[in-house]
């Protein structure tokens, strides 16, 4: 039985159309997701950037209040931008109204201003799914594994840290990730003391009927405390194809039992674009290397182009990007399966998280249709 498929969803702008639009189009897509047997919808956080999904909270309580069934969650809450209590308050709101539909998705991007100011480095635990003599990618039984992008490869990274810089208040440090996690678990308990030894209850939040979740891109933090405290964990293989086995695999080793899990739950992302043909396509996927080229050259995701009127990338933008369109999973229903069925093998994955991006709305309405079909969610929603 294939396992279930959940989707990623950032409200990309398309040139020429707007924010507004975009929320349309997710609260769309959220309710057409719904209908076509997907398991969950989840939202990113991004901030300054051509994509609405900025105040991703707020967002996912008009998703779920626009649906009924679906669960609806953050991928991620970036949490280093967030106060805990904040982050309990604004789900336990949520959940009061929508009660246990709700997955809080926590990730460390609010926490990585020193990474992406500082020279590249590689993770210091796990090891790199790469071949360390040749720098080559690997395809590991179907699976393209590039060599890990370095952050140092970022051309210009005055906007990201002008963004950092923005979203904290002054002379804020931001708590360690694993202290913040502790924080938000004891918050939701009814268990969460200051410092000082002060008991603080959240209202609403306390007891809210929520499931929480890490993501991660590597061996690193993320995956070690997911592991350790018995969470479910989010392998970002989209965004880091090099290091996502490496981050599956620290997860498994680190886990421990919990009240959460018996035993461990992986949830592995993938970029998906599916057509009626492979030729097809690959032409609504051709400008997604100008989508991830305006992100690594330092501007930012730019508004989503359109592929009949987008000049080529030239070989210097292409070789930013390379390992971002191989792991692409783009091609007919067939096509992209097969794919997406290696990757679940290589990974162990329980769950698949797909999100698609495209100029022309209805192409990603029928993407995910498509997908939904050629998976057999609608069959398995009926069973």
């Amino acid at each position: 039985m294939s396992v279930p498929l959940s989707i990623l969803d950032l409200a990309p702008v398309s040139a020429g159309s707007t924010p507004q639009q975009a929320l349309r189009n997710t609260v769309e897509l959220a309710q057409r997701a719904e209908e076509w047997g997907y398991h969950r919808y989840w939202l990113a956080e991004h901030h300054f950037v051509a994509v609405a999904s900025s105040s991703s909270i707020t967002l996912i309580g008009l998703v779920a209040a626009a649906t009924s069934r679906i669960r609806v969650g953050s991928a991620a809450v970036q949490v280093g931008h967030h106060t805990s209590a904040s982050i309990v308050e604004a789900f336990g709101t949520i959940d009061a109204l929508y009660p246990g539909r709700l997955d809080l998705g926590l990730g460390r991007s609010g926490h990585r201003r020193a990474q992406f100011g500082s020279e590249p480095s590689h993770p210091k635990v796990g090891r790199p799914v790469v071949d360390t003599v040749t720098g080559r990618t690997r395809i590991v039984d179907g699976v393209v594994v590039p060599p890990p992008f370095e952050p140092g490869r970022i051309v210009d990274r005055t906007k990201f840290l002008a963004s950092v810089h923005a979203l904290q208040q002054q002379g804020a440090q931001p708590p360690e990730f694993s202290d913040q996690v502790d924080e938000v678990l004891a918050l939701l308990d009814g268990t969460y003391t200051t410092p000082d030894g002060v008991a603080l209850h959240a209202v609403p939040g306390e007891g809210a009927q929520v499931q929480v979740w890490l993501f991660g891109s590597s061996g690193g933090a993320s995956a070690q405390v997911a592991g350790s405290l018995g969470l479910p964990f989010a392998a970002n293989y989209h965004v880091s194809p090099g290091t996502s086995l490496e981050a599956v695999e620290a997860y498994r080793a680190a886990f421990r039992p919990s009240r959460y899990l018996s035993e461990p739950y992986v949830v592995v992302s993938a970029d998906v674009v599916v057509a009626p043909d492979d030729a097809t396509a690959r032409h609504r996927a051709s400008t997604y290397g100008h989508w991830v080229h305006s992100i690594r050259s330092g501007a930012g995701a730019v508004e989503y182009i359109d592929p009949d009127t987008a000049t080529p990338l030239t070989a210097d933008q292409r070789r930013l990007v390379d390992d971002r369109l191989a792991t692409q999973f783009v091609g007919s229903p067939a096509t992209v399966v097969e794919r997406l069925s290696a990757l679940r093998r290589v990974t162990g994955a329980d769950e698949l998280l797909v999100t698609s991006v495209t100029h022309d709305h209805e192409q990603r309405l029928e993407s995910h249709r498509l997908l939904a079909d050629a998976w057999g969610l609608s069959s398995a929603k009926a069973a």
